[in-house]
């Protein structure tokens, strides 16, 4: 058994609710008692001093990009940099091309190639309605003895609304969690943009806010009705915050991320026509940034996600409404985490437990999560430019190439596999 000591190193451990610099031993992504025969067979000595150690990374919202679109990325190459950036369990939306997550025979095989080549824990989201053609209800039964415990229908529009209410009694029927990203059709036709000033200067057909809410708001009616336990994902507005606040106080089974892109970036970005910030639910007003980021703190928002979406840059280099949305988000996730914290929103063990207790709670896997999580050593002062090279993912698709960031993770430790 290798030993690792680090030393003097600050521990972050949100289920114990600790935070404290000691110095600690670990194997194979465990932490070990200071016995005598562990002190003795220490095999490397790490100087932790001004490092932060953390558990590793729960993250509800990724794309891997495979099967089917490997021009983009790889189960081998996302999970790679997810894993490499502290990142170890990753649940990914049913819109893979072919969709292949309405059958759970291959969800398990899906779930067995990702740990296979990318060395992660691969949580696969069920279509929630047949091939995600929002007309016929998927074998949820089926899919749930593959191992999904949430189903979803991605960004595809439901037929109407009696679909969607079918979907969530059979959901519920089987104590399964139904993931929204939710978006009116109707509302935001071929939108790709914030609807504002800069979206109307540039010609850019928008998404408005209402595009969003009025979703929202129809979901929630429908989740009262069923009981169903339910997840928005990836809001993007101050209104959708405020929609989620009134569910929770009503004391619906109602949770919501935010991408953490959201927290940074705002419309500003687009102006120029620069495809790097096609991203869908767009980016929008400084107003809107300020809410989540407020809706998170007093736990509104639960959780935080990459909402990583690897690009081929042919993939960018349309008209922009032409071009595909999406951003690299996994080489910048905990250098913008450590941005929130210095800019005063959160506690450094605040931060960590809206990106891994929590979303392992929301998920219902905090057991799980706990046996299978290994720690993450963090340099919170490492000054570095994210570039082309830098960037472990396939794709290279961010508005924040080139940018100088600071925090990093240094080695991420867990269990062979």
């Amino acid at each position: 058994m290798s030993i690792v000591k680090i030393e003097n190193v600050r521990v972050l451990d949100p289920v114990a609710q600790s935070d404290q610099v000691k110095s600690i031993y670990l194997a194979h992504g465990k932490m070990l008692e200071a016995t005598a025969d562990v002190i003795a067979n220490v095999a490397e000595s790490i100087d932790g001093q001004g490092k932060w150690l953390m558990p590793t990374m729960v993250d509800l919202c990724a794309r891997m990009r495979e099967p089917g679109q490997q021009q983009h990325g790889t189960l081998k190459s996302e999970g790679r940099a997810a894993r490499e950036n502290g990142i170890l369990h990753v649940f990914t939306p049913p819109d893979s091309k072919p969709i292949v997550q309405d059958n759970g025979a291959l969800v398990h095989g899906l779930v067995e190639k990702a740990m296979l080549d990318g060395g992660i824990y691969l949580q696969v989201i069920g279509a929630q309605t047949q091939g995600l053609n929002g007309k016929q209800p998927s074998n949820m039964a089926g899919l749930k003895k593959g191992g999904c415990n949430a189903v979803s229908n991605a960004n595809a529009a439901f037929e109407n609304d009696d679909v969607v209410i079918r979907t969530l009694e059979y959901a519920a029927g089987l104590g399964l969690t139904v993931v929204f990203y939710a978006e009116e059709p109707e509302i935001a036709k071929d939108g790709c943009v914030h609807e504002g000033f800069i979206a109307s200067r540039q010609g850019l057909p928008s998404i408005p806010v209402l595009a969003e809410t009025v979703a929202i708001a129809k979901y929630l009616l429908m989740i009262e009705v069923t009981g169903v336990r339910a997840h928005f994902g990836l809001l993007s507005c101050g209104a959708s915050v405020e929609l989620i606040k009134a569910a929770k106080a009503k004391g619906l089974a109602v949770t919501c991320d935010v991408a953490m892109q959201q927290l940074h970036l705002t419309e500003q970005l687009i102006d120029g026509f620069n495809s790097l910030a096609h991203v869908r639910p767009p980016l929008r007003s400084e107003q809107d940034k300020q809410a989540l980021r407020q809706g998170l703190k007093s736990g509104v928002i639960d959780a935080i996600c990459t909402h990583h979406e690897p690009l081929s840059a042919s993939a960018k280099l349309a008209p922009f409404a032409e071009t595909e949305s999406g951003i690299t988000a996994f080489d910048s996730y905990v250098a913008l985490g450590l941005q929130l914290i210095r800019e005063g929103l959160f506690e450094p063990l605040e931060w960590v437990e809206k990106v891994t207790l929590i979303p392992a709670q929301l998920a219902q896997m905090q057991q799980r999560w706990e046996q299978e999580a290994g720690w993450v050593l963090i340099d919170p002062e490492l000054n570095w430019q994210l570039t082309k090279d830098s960037i472990l993912s396939h794709g290279k698709n961010t508005p924040l190439i080139n940018q100088q960031l600071q925090g990093k993770v240094l080695r991420t430790f867990v269990a062979t596999v």
